[in-house]
């Protein structure tokens, strides 16, 4: 059987697809519509060079991401668990040539510690993350995830673990499934897989197709809440695109649901890099595929993490990212360990960019008319997979995600936040209270918002 990514149809579309005004912009009127791209009209975007048409892209996807996601931007941390690896990825400073690489596996009580440091910032959302090694079992990330769940901290906690760790069998993923993960993420790195062998010299790692068809492991154990993604530096950005949005079309025609997630990462430095940088996305570049990616896949979430700097996020978050870290740090035990504010390498998978506190990303959030939100109702009332399309796709999601955003703001500034921070959130809670237009909804948000003034916590609709 051919795999579902065929780099020849991918080039077929970029070489052979013609961008004129009336194309591109009957592609952007068409995506407005909240209705999923093709290939050929992805490509038709790709394709786009005139500047005036690239701008027109990015004002699209700002106009769909209001439609859809309103001024929410969810919140999250990743928590390094592991960085033992047996995989050799010329990119990754945590491949196994790299004898520079302090490894290190946290202890129960260290990881006790860690999501502690964490949840006294006011962090609700996790991505635990591991190496590629067999001491990462799905038993020991199921039971790593168990610990998570358990660390309660004053009116601290943790209410929704995601994953990135190795792909695994489907009764791996059964295995972390019944632990309660929320996403699985497993990005393919490079959609070509000539530009794969390159990259990828050992390990399990090196095995394209075993990669590639994980997360159809995952939907087939029910897991049916996954993120894909690409590392884009590694081959052509347009390629990759493509690729990212064919890997969408697949989960969605096998299992009527596409992933929950789409990442993005660009190549930074690393302990180890071995790269030629033939292939480096510019920012310029880098805008133009967020917002392609925007309007191309209307109701995916997209996750934007602190590789990029604040300057980058601050202008690519308006194009349609919905989930961003704040507070990130990567060396194994750092969030706990206050000492040590330099990064590295030696002791980090890459170099992070932006290095501000999740408050200081919570104020500059604010200061720009965002809505900083924790939520994790969905998840926990299993609007996931199918459940979460059916209010997803028609709209009806927004009725819910607004007022719990506004719920988990108003914990955050009860528990942690400064007083200017505070005193600005209540300002912006207002502002979205207004914009509900039914005044049942407002009079019930209302009166939770007291409830948690008063010692209340973990109300959502």
């Amino acid at each position: 059987m051919k795999p579902f990514i065929d780099p020849d149809e991918i080039w077929n579309y970029i070489n052979n697809t013609i961008s004129t005004k009336e194309k591109v912009r009957a592609v952007i009127a068409k995506s407005l519509n909240k209705q999923r791209l093709t290939l050929e009209e992805t490509a038709v975007l790709i394709n786009a060079n005139d500047p005036e048409l690239i701008e027109e892209i990015k004002q699209g996807a700002r106009t769909l991401k209001q439609k859809v996601y309103g001024n929410r931007i969810v919140l999250f941390a990743p928590l390094y668990v592991g960085n033992k690896c047996t995989n050799n990825c010329k990119y990754c400073g945590f491949r196994t040539e790299n004898k520079q690489a302090i490894r290190k596996t946290l202890s129960d009580e260290e990881l006790i510690q860690e999501v502690e440091a964490l949840e006294d910032n006011g962090q609700k959302r996790l991505i635990l993350v591991y190496g590629e090694h067999p001491a990462y079992s799905p038993e020991y990330i199921a039971h790593t995830v168990d610990v998570v769940y358990g660390v309660k901290k004053g009116n601290g906690e943790i209410r929704r673990v995601n994953i990135n760790a190795a792909p695994l069998d489907i009764d791996g993923f059964r295995t972390v499934k019944d632990a309660g993960v929320g996403t699985y993420q497993v990005f393919q790195e490079t959609y070509n897989p000539e530009a794969y062998k390159i990259y990828h010299l050992g390990g399990k790692k090196m095995d394209f197709e075993y990669r590639l068809t994980s997360l159809d492991r995952a939907q087939e154990a029910g897991l049916d809440d996954v993120g894909i993604g690409a590392l884009f530096g590694l081959y052509d950005w347009r390629f990759e695109v493509l690729g990212l949005i064919r890997h969408t079309n697949h989960l969605e025609a096998c299992y009527n649901v596409g992933p929950h997630t789409i990442s993005f990462p660009r190549i930074q430095s690393a302990s180890s890099l071995d790269m030629d940088g033939k292939y480096i996305v510019t920012d310029g570049e880098f805008a133009r595929l967020v917002a392609i990616l925007r309007l191309a896949v209307p109701y995916t979430g997209m996750i934007l993490t602190a590789r990029e700097s604040a300057t980058i996020r601050d202008e690519v978050i308006s194009f349609g990212v919905s989930q961003i870290d704040g507070g990130t740090k990567l060396e194994l035990g750092s969030y706990s360990d206050t000492k040590n504010e330099n990064q590295d390498l030696n002791r980090e998978q890459f170099a992070i960019n932006d290095n501000r506190s999740l408050n200081e990303i919570i104020d500059d959030l604010i200061k720009k008319d965002y809505l900083p939100s924790f939520c994790t109702a969905c998840y926990r009332l299993g609007r996931t997979g199918e459940h979460f399309m059916e209010f997803s796709v028609p709209g009806f999601i927004k009725r819910y995600c607004t007022p719990n955003a506004i719920l988990t703001l108003a914990e955050y500034i009860c528990d942690y936040a400064p007083n200017e921070t505070a005193h600005k959130g209540w300002q912006v809670i207002e502002k979205n209270i207004e914009t509900l237009e039914d005044e049942k909804s407002k009079i019930e948000l209302r009166s939770r918002i007291e409830k948690i003034k008063n010692g209340n916590r973990d109300l959502y609709f």
